[in-house]
């Protein structure tokens, strides 16, 4: 930033200015500061700073949301479904880490199709245990009250009634069924012209990626908050530090904003924007602008 472009001599380490010296000057954006104590002070912690940010805090990755399925002891035989399957990457693994019956449910034909390869040449025998059908959240193809745990990961931002969705979880599960639910959702810090051009290109529900909105569904369909993760930036910050993934993601955003021509010339309009997006869904949820959550429910008892 501007401060390190004038740099004072360093003081001895007794006369570091700590944060908390710091907050007269910077306590909100609204309050007026002395740039000469801005660049006088900040220069003197700036190294510190810098190597205290380098520190890793130890995210917790995408693996969590398996621990918080392992946490519920659920035996093997018990039958789950996975509410936006997808290629059927989640549906395998649960069915083979847990031992359940699984359903991998999608609306996409092709997913579908590419879900039944996947199990063909899965490395364990699942074929018994593991099926694929067509169908959405919606309106899921389950019987009533059949279901121990409805697993759906990053599915619901797509959805225009999560209410609707969310009675369909309650209406599956048996009354000691679970739903494991995680998504992205919008913060503060994603202005209107971001959030506008993020969901019409990426198929997103603005409703639906408010937390407030999702957790009033959730109660209003009769299910009940068992525990509440908040990830926030932590899968962002682990696949950075692993693969730097977080990183490569803002330098396709950097070299699609800065020559737009030279990738839609290429690819085509659409898909750039596609592109686009993707790389800015992942960079928005590195700084904050979308955060990460995971939700345990349960069916709510009847008084």
């Amino acid at each position: 930033m501007g401060a390190t472009a004038v740099r004072r001599p360093r003081a001895d380490v007794a006369d570091l200015v700590r944060i908390d010296d710091l907050r007269p000057i910077t306590t909100t954006m609204q309050e007026h500061f002395s740039l000469d104590d801005f660049y006088d002070a900040y220069p003197r912690i700036e190294d510190e700073f810098q190597a205290a940010l380098d520190v890793s805090l130890r995210p917790r990755g995408p693996d969590l949301l398996y621990e918080l399925v392992d946490g519920l002891g659920m035996p093997a035989g018990s039958r789950a479904v996975d509410v936006g399957c997808g290629e059927g990457g989640h549906t395998l693994r649960l069915a083979e880490r847990f031992g359940f019956v699984v359903t991998g449910i999608d609306p996409v034909p092709r997913h579908v199709d590419l879900a039944r390869e996947a199990l063909a040449g899965w490395r364990a025998g699942l074929g018994d245990r593991v099926g694929f059908a067509l169908g959405v959240a919606e309106a899921l193809p389950v019987d009533d009250a059949s279901v121990d745990l409805v697993w759906c990961r990053d599915v619901l931002v797509h959805v225009a009634d999560v209410g609707r969705a969310y009675r369909e979880f309650r209406r599956v599960l048996r009354p000691s069924g679970r739903a494991l639910v995680y998504q992205m959702f919008a913060t503060e810090r994603l202005e209107p012209r971001e959030a506008a051009s993020l969901w019409a290109t990426m198929g997103g529900v603005a409703a639906s990626a408010d937390q407030d909105h999702a957790e009033r569904a959730m109660a209003d369909a009769g299910l009940r908050v068992d525990r509440r993760v908040d990830i926030g930036t932590e899968w962002g910050e682990w696949g950075e530090e692993r693969t730097g993934a977080a990183g490569r993601r803002l330098l396709h955003a950097a070299r699609l904003l800065r020559a737009p021509e030279r990738y839609v010339a290429q690819f085509g309009q659409a898909a750039y924007e596609i592109m686009l997006s993707d790389a800015l869904w992942h960079v928005y949820g590195m700084i904050g602008k979308l955060t990460r959550r995971a939700y345990v429910l349960s069916a709510a008892q009847e008084d």
